[in-house]
């Protein structure tokens, strides 16, 4: 990049931070920084500018920088949720790649900053990230490589069975998680200042597809487990069958890192490390469609207002239809989300526009807001299984059942509910977990390997009941191998 064009990218961001605030967006302080490919395809293979070091890293490294060498896809900027924000640009894209780029990340910082997901993060986390990654470094040291990599690979086998909201009866003070941090709304639930403390039991109100779901068992067959499915309350053990559980959690991670017998000191630290971390990147998966609707919206807005030349204007919208352009196959968040927050702005006005971006999630942004006109207007359907074959469903009438297709695809960010039950199942330390079966099963594949991974942390036989074809099922790993027992 020569001095010229990089004199004017800096007064082109500065217009475009201007024009932002102006239009109401409310942003941390902006960091830029240009950076070549390999520079730019580590950052997005690790998640982070710094992060300990695994050869799945290197996997996705390879993988993404080989798209980039054929043409294949590309990475035009990466920005971190932090204060400041930071932002790093590929230094070769053209100054009018880098203009719109740079209004679609201030958008994102404003989003960073201001929706409710996203208040109790750590916004230091680079620096947290950074510290581990030495502590890693010295355990590979003290403890060899090869065991610590084991231990990593088994961790993030994992990393995505955390639960993002904090569990009441945990014994943190009511209204705060675990480093203290208050829930929105900046008090204490429970307080004598908060009339609506009671409502963040939210136990109470998780619908019964959400808990652990009691399949039809046959007559004394299996581990009991009841339940009140009419309140939404996960199954519980029955005395006897299994240790003196608690209530079923989905913070898997946290659940071993409490109750797994064996553990070392190091190897705590890298669990709750893992954990830390995976809990730093939930907002931004349970916000994908909002995030990139909201600063595809205002990229647009925000660049429509620079003096741009007519060969700038058509470079402009070649590069935005191409990240809006609709995909066959898959869903692009950001044609979704650009167009839901359009529609909510011509329904409700700009005041609502903001209202949505602060309180919402993808769950009930597509819930709330996705109409029968825009299932029409942008041709949504479903992938039906019918037998062997994959059919597409494209019957708008039944708008509906696309809507709530769609809810059930980024529910829990799409990974299935995991739940553990008991630390000292049949009072031999065994641990037992059940699926949160809601419709869909398990791939066993995954699952026959993901075991192994449950048990090295464990360090007992570990078992996992589930749902196949309308029967319960349960699946055990001894150290051995992967056994499958009706039930």
């Amino acid at each position: 990049m020569t001095a010229r064009v990089h004199a004017e990218l800096e007064d082109a961001i500065a217009r475009i931070i201007d024009r932002a605030g102006e239009a109401g967006l409310d942003f941390f302080d902006m960091r830029f920084e240009i950076c070549p490919a390999d520079i730019i395809y580590t950052f997005g293979a690790y998640g982070m500018p710094i992060r300990f070091s695994h050869w799945s890293f290197g996997k996705a490294f390879h993988r993404m920088k080989m798209d980039h060498d054929y043409g294949l896809a590309r990475i035009y900027e990466l920005v971190i949720n932090s204060d400041p924000c930071y932002a790093f640009l590929l230094d070769t894209n053209t100054l009018l790649q880098n203009k719109m780029i740079a209004a679609h990340v201030v958008a994102h910082c404003d989003f960073f900053k201001n929706n409710w997901r996203f208040r109790d993060t750590n916004r230091k986390m680079v620096w947290t990230m950074a510290a581990f990654a030495g502590r890693v470094r010295q355990y590979e040291q003290e403890y060899g490589r090869d065991r610590v990599e084991r231990f990593l690979d088994a961790v993030l086998a994992i990393h995505e069975h955390v639960d993002p909201l904090p569990d009441p009866d945990r014994g943190a003070a009511a209204g705060a998680s675990r480093d203290g941090a208050q829930r929105p709304g900046g008090r204490a639930a429970g307080s004598d200042q908060d009339p609506y403390g009671d409502l963040w039991n939210l136990d109470r109100y998780i619908p019964a597809a959400a808990a652990p779901a009691e399949a039809p068992r046959p007559e004394g067959a299996g581990p009991g487990a009841r339940g009140d499915a009419s309140r939404g309350e996960p199954p519980r053990a029955e005395a006897g069958a299994r240790g003196a559980a608690r209530r079923p959690t989905r913070d898997l991670l946290l659940f071993l890192l409490e109750r797994a017998p064996d553990l070392e000191d190091w190897q705590r630290d890298i669990l709750s490390s893992v954990r830390s971390e995976s809990l730093y990147f939930r907002p931004q998966l349970e916000t994908r469609i909002m995030n990139e609707g909201w600063a595809s919206l205002w990229h647009a807005r925000i660049m429509r207002d620079l003096d741009l030349t007519p060969e700038e204007s058509l470079e402009f919208a070649r590069m935005h239809a191409a990240v809006l352009a609709p995909s066959r196959f898959h869903l692009n968040p950001y044609h979704l989300g650009l167009h839901i927050f359009s529609d909510i702005e011509a329904r409700y006005g700009t005041e609502k526009l903001f209202e949505v971006r602060e309180v919402d999630t993808d769950v009930s942004f597509i819930r709330n807001y996705l109409t029968r006109d825009l299932v029409e207007r942008l041709d949504l359907y479903l992938f039906r299984k019918n037998g062997d074959r994959w059919e597409v469903t494209r019957d708008h009438s039944d708008w509906e059942a696309v809507r709530d297709g769609l809810v059930r695809l980024i529910s829990n960010c799409g990974f299935p509910y995991i739940y553990a039950e008991d630390h000292d199942y049949q009072k031999r330390g065994e641990l037992y977990l059940r699926h949160g079966y809601e419709g869909v099963e398990l791939d066993p594949h995954d699952l026959t390997r993901t075991l192994p991974h449950v048990y090295h942390i464990w360090g007992r036989p570990v078992h996992l009941e589930t749902v196949e074809g309308d029967r319960p099922v349960r699946y055990t790993y001894d150290g051995h191998e992967v056994q499958r027992r009706p039930l």
